[in-house]
């Protein structure tokens, strides 16, 4: 099972982030998966393996 996502959704990860925050927005969609800690704004690559492996939900929608 593929997890519909798209630039702008918010996704909480299993694991926080050092930081301390666990809500990470998506910036890229592709082969690999660019999330953006909201807490701290530090930017992360995953493959896209790694992130739905990694993901514990879908939080929000993007604004139309």
């Amino acid at each position: 099972m593929t997890l519909e996502i798209q630039i702008g959704d918010v996704v909480q990860m299993r694991k926080t982030h050092p930081c301390g925050g666990d809500q990470w927005q998506i910036y890229r969609v592709g082969a690999d998966v660019g999330i953006q800690c909201l807490k701290c704004g530090r930017r992360v690559m995953l493959t896209r393996r790694e992130f739905e492996k990694g993901v514990k939900k879908k939080i929000s929608p993007p604004n139309p």
